[in-house]
């Protein structure tokens, strides 16, 4: 096998034009992981963080939470694959999607099935959130009230059919501009407003925010008695938003947080498991993922695009 591979890697922290195509060394897999040929590796937002040095990442650094692609081979002590299975794999911990070669804790990673590579890329990460956010976070219960921001978005768009899935009774989701409200209709959604109309929808049981800034206080506001807030991302970029702990004592609301990072980190084998689910979730259409393809040299016109929020659905670099 070669020793050098096709890789995007983050040479320096700053815009889109910092990502660069070229060659690193094949990972190995130690103990416990296997190694992948990847086929499609997701484009999220996650990946621009690390981009613009948000998060703290040694450089030269290869992003890329998750992939689909075939097993190349396998650690000390793994068992239940066979090299050239198809699979989907979270790579979210030490990342290395965008490449063509990604290592991966073997937990973390489940049989692809009939999703297909294209689709298998494009659902490790939100839809395994969206079960993990609501089931595990949220104890989502059969007829509650769900609202989640940034419905047209990636994990947006699993938010609102999984919550279907577990029963929800209203499901509601906001965006931030009217050209996106068809697109999270088709997403499992009763209602879809603009952001900030988010007053005008009344109260619900469970809150999912990943946007941020004024956000943050009209998601706490919209939340009934015993309801819950689930903070999981930042998109607006906006300064945190402080929530004191008296008002939560003294209305009977929750918040929560989630990062599917750092959980994969001390509990793979749970998240593997949501993971697992999800793709059968998909392959048996009870989940839909709308996916755009682009070539891995495009990674600069994804970051571009994820960035300016103009995306619906989700963005894949095919890389074989």
């Amino acid at each position: 096998m070669a020793n050098s591979m096709k890789a995007v890697s983050i040479p320096e922290f700053g815009a889109a034009e910092v990502l660069r195509l070229g060659d690193v060394p094949v990972p190995e897999p130690g103990p416990g992981e296997v190694s992948i040929d990847v086929a499609y590796a997701g484009a999220n937002f996650a990946e621009i963080l690390y981009r613009q040095g948000v998060v703290d990442v040694a450089l030269p650094f290869v992003p890329g939470i998750e992939v689909s692609g075939r097993i190349r081979a396998l650690g000390a002590g793994v068992g239940g694959f066979q090299v050239g299975e198809p699979v989907a794999a979270l790579t979210i911990v030490d990342s290395g999607g965008y490449a063509e070669v990604v290592t991966a804790n073997a937990a973390l990673v489940a049989p692809l099935g009939e999703a297909g590579f294209e689709v298998g890329a494009a659902l490790p990460s939100n839809s395994t959130t969206a079960f993990l956010v609501l089931e595990r976070v949220a104890r989502l219960a059969r007829g509650e009230s769900v609202l989640v921001h940034a419905a047209a978005g990636g994990v947006g768009s699993q938010l609102g059919q999984v919550a279907r899935l577990l029963g929800a009774g209203r499901v509601v989701g906001t965006v931030g501009s009217a050209a996106k409200i068809p697109a999270a209709k088709a997403f499992g959604y009763d209602e879809v407003v603009l952001r900030d109309e988010v007053d005008g929808t009344g109260e619900f049981d469970v809150v999912v925010d990943m946007v941020g800034g004024p956000s943050r206080r009209a998601s706490l506001d919209r939340l009934a008695p015993m309801g819950r807030l689930v903070v999981m991302g930042n998109a607006s970029g906006a300064e945190d938003v402080g929530i004191p702990a008296n008002e939560l004592w003294f209305t009977n609301k929750t918040v929560s947080g989630f990062n599917l990072a750092a959980f994969s980190a001390v509990a793979p084998g749970e998240v593997g498991r949501a993971l697992r689910r999800a793709v059968q979730a998909v392959a048996d259409g009870e989940l839909r993922v709308e996916v755009e393809a682009l070539g891995l040299d495009q990674a600069v016109d994804a970051h571009r695009r994820i960035e300016s929020g103009s995306t619906t659905g989700k963005l894949v670099l095919r890389v074989r």
